[in-house]
């Protein structure tokens, strides 16, 4: 089964690491990443930049709103993600313990749904048809 796993940080903190720090943490999330590969289960990985580089946009009566900015103003900021394919739950909380982010931030896992949009609708159709009980 695929999981993501998200990286939240406080992304202020960053530029407040000294160069060693910097470099240490990098070395980290290198090492966690090829640890992925080499067990087979990394299937996609990056970073974000920062919230400041972010476009929020929605829809209302019809308007598309533009705003500078993320979404959520919260004390950690969504900073990269995972997807790793793995057996179980377990397996996925195990890789997340050993994110990185997890020393000093969060790490959120969550399983990639599995039914396709087309798939999806074709069970909300086949509902509709069921006669009611």
């Amino acid at each position: 089964m695929q999981y993501i796993l998200m990286d939240y940080v406080a992304e202020a903190g960053w530029p407040k690491l000294t160069k060693a720090e910097q470099e240490h943490w990098l070395g980290a999330y290198i090492a966690y990443v090829e640890a992925m590969s080499k067990a087979g289960v990394l299937r996609g990985s990056t970073g974000l930049q920062p919230t400041s580089a972010a476009t929020t946009v929605r829809v209302a009566n019809g308007k598309t709103q533009v705003l500078d900015g993320p979404y959520a103003d919260t004390k950690e900021q969504l900073g990269g993600f995972h997807i790793i394919d793995v057996a179980d739950l377990d397996a996925a909380i195990s890789w997340a313990a050993r994110c990185p982010t997890a020393l000093h931030g969060i790490v959120e896992v969550r399983p990639l749904s599995e039914v396709k949009l087309t798939e999806l609708l074709q069970q909300i159709r086949a509902s509709d048809a069921d006669p009611p009980h």
